[in-house]
């Protein structure tokens, strides 16, 4: 490819953040030569984006699924692709926090840009967390700087299970881990796990223990221990109560799987 040599576009100014969403079809480029100084996220939803390379005979797509970073200084001369003609995504210009940095690490697919491919569960999580950035831009509340911010925090986190050179979950198990956070309480015996994985019973035992290093059984139980433990803390409930609440149905088996856990029982740990 021989880069073009457009006009200028315009350049945004960006305090914190800036997002957006565009769904943009054949004749949609942006050509900055320098940059800008600022981090570019583009997250494409449907169609297919391309970005030029400085230097270079060729192009980096971004289809649905991919997630594209473009730092700082580096040459910004992208559009919609022109086999597909239509590229829809959503996009933030950010200054990082720096202790975001290490969420910034991708893989680097051309001088200065970074590309990151989700699963199902992962890409969903990272749609709605950018779809929440943009929308908090907007917000008329004093807040809604922050509350984008911290909304883009979630898309970067999300994005990072799924970077290879980070320790990665694979995304089936992301969902029946999702599933444990969203109620203790339920029925989470590894059968119900497996079905939210999509997983065999033997398949998601196995996969589970060789990522996360312990049983389903135990992670749920620990989920729900931890969660007791903060409950003790922070509240004054009975402890028959916060057993119920966490998933134990039988308060003298809380008690005893508490005290292993601990190696206190729940009383001494909430006086402590």
């Amino acid at each position: 490819m021989n880069l073009r040599d457009p006009a200028e576009s315009f350049t945004p100014t960006v305090r914190r953040l800036l997002a957006g969403e565009f769904d943009e079809h054949a004749g949609y480029a942006t050509y900055r030569s320098n940059g800008t100084t600022d981090f570019l996220l583009t997250h494409t939803l449907g169609g297919r984006g391309r970005y030029g390379v400085r230097e270079a005979s060729r192009e980096v797509l971004a289809d649905e699924g991919l997630t594209t970073l473009v730092r700082p200084g580096t040459l910004h001369d992208y559009g919609v692709e022109p086999e597909l003609r239509h590229w829809h995504f959503l996009f933030v210009h950010f200054h990082p926090k720096p202790d975001w940095l290490p969420l910034l690490d991708w893989p680097e697919v051309a001088p200065g840009i970074h590309q990151l491919r989700s699963g199902d569960q992962a890409f969903e999580r990272i749609t709605e967390s950018l779809q929440a950035c943009v929308r908090f831009q907007g917000s008329v509340l004093p807040q809604g700087d922050l509350l984008s911010l911290n909304a883009l925090e979630a898309a970067l986190l999300w994005c990072d299970t799924q970077n290879p050179s980070a320790a990665q979950i694979d995304d089936r198990l992301l969902r029946a881990i999702e599933l444990v956070d969203r109620d203790l309480r339920a029925e989470l015996d590894v059968a119900v796990l497996a079905r939210a994985a999509n997983l065999s019973v033997s398949r998601f035992a196995h996969l589970f223990r060789e990522q996360l290093g312990v049983t389903p059984q135990r992670f749920v139980e620990r989920r729900r221990l931890d969660a007791a433990c903060r409950l003790l803390e922070l509240t004054t409930r009975p402890i028959a109560t916060i057993a119920t609440e966490v998933g134990f149905t039988n308060p003298l088996y809380f008690s005893t799987r508490f005290r292993h856990h601990t190696g206190l029982p729940p009383t001494t740990y909430r006086h402590r």
